[in-house]
């Protein structure tokens, strides 16, 4: 039996992800990216690549979703969208879909 069988990894969550989607959200609303594709393909991609820019933050218990809210406001969240930004841009001008 393997892992995945035997243990629940629902639990096993990267902070990161909802760092970036935050911020993606954030920057998409911006006058300045109305025109940026929001097809899921191009969306998937912007938050594929944000994230191979930043450092995942995994927890797996309450006291680790309480940490990692604390990284909203700190060094870490500027390098997220640091991250999103580029990824915005790259995407925008090179979308993944047809359209």
């Amino acid at each position: 039996m393997g892992l995945r069988e035997e243990y629940n990894f629902e639990y096993l969550v990267n902070e990161s992800e909802r760092l970036v989607v935050e911020s993606l959200e954030k920057q998409l609303a911006q006058e300045e990216n109305q025109n940026v594709c929001r097809c899921q393909d191009c969306i998937l991609d912007m938050i594929a690549l944000a994230l191979n820019k930043v450092k995942p933050h995994y927890r797996v218990s309450l006291i680790g979703t309480l940490y990692a809210h604390a990284l909203d406001h700190t060094k870490y969240a500027d390098e997220v969208d640091k991250a999103v930004q580029g990824a915005l841009e790259k995407i925008g001008e090179n979308p993944s879909c047809s359209g």
